[in-house]
């Protein structure tokens, strides 16, 4: 496999059983298999992608001193500005080259939810990057969600399993801009190789590549997707959920050729959350003689916790 494997949404929408099962049926290898997809037909618009990545640009071409000012490190960051070099991958003291920001959970007031998430920071200087950014969140949130439905057929648990957890969850939309390197990096990549925390990540098509994701045999694959694809991957949190039936897979980003140095990449992934009190103990469907229970029981939020102290984003 020289690429990740490509699906319709389209398929698992339509009114066919065959075609929905031949979705249900692709998806649930390939995370099997390398825990990647490139999925098309999903819910984004191209003049929303276009208008999102608009305003992020803009964002981020504000100085540095105003972008600080909508950094909220009491927080983790998990709303507003994230400067550049904070984040590391999990064991690596070298910070990612890479600035970015926090869209979250802007909570439906009939979501009867336990917790209080932090508000969103308004970005005074640019009165529609937040109403933009937040359109994108809820279309992404429900692409998200019907891949979920697919995944629990294939695991043998109800459509609907995911629906309640992920509705409302804790979920980041996260626009990241990679700047120009202007000095050799002293072993500093602009996303260091790491598996994601959560459910599921799906990526809107980033501005430049560099994104790699490693196979079974320890091969790194270049990620490359349609323009119209979102690249949608299994996250930390659904692996242990599966017992480990899921694959969630190592991935990068690596820098650029010398001769491009001098370019900007642009990204944004969206990571579905579940609600922090969803159970990660691991499914009695994916448990057998074969393959035993290998996690031990623990909840979304304490997951993330012990994640992002070791990501560097939570000091201890």
């Amino acid at each position: 496999m020289n690429n990740i494997p490509s699906v319709d949404l389209a398929d698992f929408l339509s009114d066919d059983p065959s075609r929905k099962q031949k979705f249900i049926n692709e998806i649930g290898k390939a995370y099997e298999d390398i825990g990647f997809v490139a999925l098309k037909n999903h819910f984004l618009s191209d003049q929303l992608v276009e208008n999102l990545y608009n305003e992020v640009e803009k964002f981020f071409k504000l100085p540095v001193e105003t972008k600080k000012g909508y950094e909220r490190p009491e927080i983790g960051g998990q709303r507003g500005y994230v400067s550049f070099g904070k984040e590391h991958a999990k064991g690596k003291k070298e910070g990612d080259l890479k600035e970015f920001w926090h869209f979250g959970q802007e909570v439906a007031p009939d979501a009867n939810i336990e917790e209080d998430y932090p508000e969103n920071v308004i970005v005074k200087e640019l009165p529609d990057f937040n109403k933009t950014g937040m359109e994108a969140y809820r279309m992404l949130e429900k692409t998200g969600i019907y891949v979920l439905r697919a995944l629990a057929l294939h695991i043998g648990i109800d459509e609907h399993y995911f629906d309640h957890w992920a509705s409302n969850g804790n979920s980041i939309l996260r626009p990241i801009h990679y700047p120009p390197i202007t000095s050799e990096p002293d072993n500093a990549v602009r996303a260091g190789a790491h598996g994601d925390i959560n459910l599921i990540t799906l990526l809107m098509g980033a501005s430049a590549p560099g994104l790699q994701v490693q196979n079974r045999q320890g091969e790194w694959l270049d990620a490359i997707a349609q323009e119209d694809e979102l690249v949608i991957n299994v996250g930390d949190m659904l692996q242990r959920h599966t017992n480990n039936k899921l694959k969630s897979t190592i991935h990068r980003v690596v820098n650029p050729p010398r001769e491009l140095w001098h370019t900007s990449r642009y990204s944004i992934p969206f990571f579905l959350h579940p609600r922090s009190d969803m159970k990660l103990d691991c499914l009695e469907e994916c448990v057998d003689e074969n393959n035993p229970k290998q996690h031990d029981d623990i909840t979304a939020g304490d997951f993330l916790h012990q994640r992002l102290v070791e990501i560097g984003l939570i000091k201890k």
